[in-house]
């Protein structure tokens, strides 16, 4: 009988979670940034701040994010998912649109500089009622109450007279 070398058992690297909104109070006006971190063992990070001055939505969207990968890269994450609500962070990011405004043109550069400091980073869209907590941080930097997000499929009838 002969002996048959076992190979070695590959692990996956540990993914870390991440979670961003943003909130712009009207819109455009001051913002608010929240963001969820967890890691492989389940810590957990939470962040809830208002960005000095003001912007659009999108602005504050793309700010949440750039916090949100600084608080990855203190924590020692080396591969990220990322998860947010928004179309235009995710598709701008991932090159699959381009915008004409300068100082979010800034914005998506910077972040795109700070993803490729991580050994992996995959950027999801995820609709907004599976984004609650990073959604209730970033209207909470503002003092906004929670806004529940409508889950899919379920219409609201009018009520008839």
């Amino acid at each position: 009988m002969t002996a048959t070398a076992i190979p070695p058992q590959i692990n996956p690297p540990a993914e870390w979670q991440l979670w961003f909104d943003g909130s712009a109070q009207p819109n455009p006006g001051r913002l608010g940034l929240g963001a969820v971190l967890v890691g492989p063992l389940g810590q957990r990070q939470d962040y809830s701040a208002q960005a000095p001055g003001h912007g659009c939505n999108n602005e504050a969207e793309l700010l949440a994010l750039g916090k949100a990968l600084e608080l990855a890269r203190q924590a020692g994450a080396r591969h990220l998912v990322l998860r947010g609500d928004s179309d235009f962070a995710v598709r701008h990011l991932r090159g699959e649109a381009v915008t004409q405004v300068a100082r979010l043109k800034v914005l998506i550069a910077a972040i795109r500089a700070q993803l490729d400091g991580f050994a992996s980073a995959r950027l999801e869209w995820v609709p907004r009622h599976r984004n609650p907590d990073a959604d209730r941080l970033s209207r909470a930097a503002l003092g906004l109450p929670d806004k529940p997000a409508e889950w899919p499929g379920i219409k609201r009838r009018r009520k008839r007279p």
